[in-house]
């Protein structure tokens, strides 16, 4: 199995996160791309919405396309949402043909050496990643021993924060969110504090 993961607090998830994995699906053409909401993500502690609700999200959000799938994965150990342990269990559940592949923003991926157990994690990891602007470090990273992918994809200007704030100031994120997610937010009154 060619597997790929999307791993992050997707608070909320928006159509940029759809269209990344989209593009990764009819680019490296993955059995399967797995998005793992954070359970509690290690590095964000504020403004974020209660677990279940962004697992909820992703459900509504990736319904239509058969070969996403969600994982609550990180929901089952009620602790800190490391990547690397994360992609341990993976390996022991999928057992896929080769490295896992990992979708990853260059924001993110510039600091994947502070991240928890790098050295063994770039192992275990093919990052994809999304260009946010210019990467100069990719050489650099690259000399570590990290391997990985940059997209060609063109960066969209969504991120959760700024839905966060527009749901704020009652802006509407309607060409921001798929439609369902638009709709469980308002209905569960996400995001207006």
């Amino acid at each position: 199995m060619n597997l790929c993961v999307f791993q992050g607090t997707f608070n909320p998830i928006h159509n940029a996160h759809i269209n990344m994995a989209n593009f990764a699906m009819g680019n490296y053409h993955y059995d399967k791309i797995i998005f793992i909401p954070a359970y509690r993500p290690p590095h964000k502690n504020k403004d974020i919405a209660d677990a279940k609700h962004r697992l909820e999200m992703i459900k509504l959000a990736i319904k239509q396309f058969p070969e996403f799938e969600v994982s609550d994965i990180e929901y089952q150990n009620d602790r800190i949402s490391y990547t690397y342990l994360t992609i341990q269990e993976l390996y022991k559940k999928y057992s896929p043909d080769n490295r896992i592949n990992f979708i990853i923003g260059t924001d993110a991926f510039k600091k994947i050496e502070t991240w928890y157990n790098a050295e063994k994690l770039k192992e275990l990891l093919n990052f994809v990643v999304f260009s946010r602007g210019e990467f100069a470090e990719s050489e650099y990273l690259k000399s570590k021993g990290y391997q990985y992918t940059i997209t060609t994809k063109e960066y969209e200007n969504i991120s959760s924060s700024i839905i966060r704030k527009y749901i704020r100031e009652n802006t509407d994120i309607a060409k921001l969110v798929p439609t369902e997610v638009r709709g469980y937010i308002e209905e569960h009154g996400l995001y207006k504090n």
